[in-house]
Order: structure tokens, then C-alpha cells, then sequence
């Protein structure tokens, strides 16, 4: 999975692609695992975007984003 740079950890409140709201319900829940301290849960956003979210204590946190299928990378690779 590629990270989109300066989304790694955020605490955005949209995709940076589509503009769906960071603590709205996920599109497509793909995966949920349990953790010491929460859980981690692999989800899809409506625009194609895989997140990984972690779930605990502290509330819910976007870990990494990928690029949509149909968003080039930066310089075009």
C-alpha cells in the first residue's frame, strides 16, 4: 500500500481525495483486529482509498491512506 505524503498519522478531518469525513462511517469496513490497547481496522473509502484506522482510548486515528486505483502517483509513476 502507498501512503499519501503528509497523511501517514494525520488527524485530518477529509480524504484528501474524495472529501468524505475522516469520523463518518467507513464505505466498506474490509477488516477489524483486535490489539492490546483497541483495535485496528482496515477500511474503504467510497472513492477506492484502503485506510487503516486505529481504534482506541483515545478515539479513532487514520494510520495510512493509499492513493485510489485511478490517482496517478506523484511524478507519474
Amino acid at each position: 500500500m502507498t501512503s499519501t505524503t503528509g497523511v501517514t498519522g494525520t488527524t485530518g478531518t477529509a480524504c484528501p481525495y474524495c472529501g468524505w469525513p475522516d469520523h463518518a462511517e467507513p464505505f466498506q469496513v474490509v477488516s477489524r483486529h483486535a490489539t492490546a490497547a483497541g483495535s485496528t481496522v482496515w477500511t474503504r473509502c467510497g472513492c477506492g482509498s484502503l485506510q487503516v484506522r486505529a481504534v482506541d482510548a483515545r478515539g479513532m486515528r487514520i494510520m495510512s491512506r493509499s492513493r485510489p486505483a485511478d490517482v496517478p502517483a506523484p511524478g507519474g509513476r
